[in-house]
């Protein structure tokens, strides 16, 4: 279980109260938030791309370091499209790179 400190970085704790309460917070305050953007249209529907700190490791390996963030695709040609990151900055580029992908998609769709 990982929290953001103060300066945004992950600290792992094991103290599962204080990684509930921290959760809560940051899901209510948006601060669990890199970025997100929406797409919508006529023909497109609503598309979203969201782009989130985890607060669990992803890797499930015991090797590795943890990967907290993670980049989703909810509706249009890419719906349930994901990559996870190691870092913040990796997870930010990742979004917009994804965000590039879904406007792809969608020109190719439309052609």
């Amino acid at each position: 279980m990982y929290i953001l400190n103060d300066k945004g970085e992950p600290e792992r704790t094991d103290d599962l109260m204080l990684w509930g309460r921290w959760l809560e917070d940051a899901t209510r305050d948006r601060s669990r938030i890199v970025a997100q953007d929406r797409d919508e249209g006529p023909l497109r529907g609503d598309i979203r791309i969201s782009t989130v700190f985890l607060g669990l490791d992803h890797n499930f390996s015991p090797h590795g370091p943890p990967v907290l963030w993670e980049t989703m695709v909810f509706g249009g040609p890419l719906d349930g499209e994901m990559n996870r990151y190691l870092t913040r900055d990796e997870a930010f580029k990742g979004h917009q790179e994804m965000c590039k992908r879904v406007a792809t998609a969608l020109r190719n769709d439309a052609g």
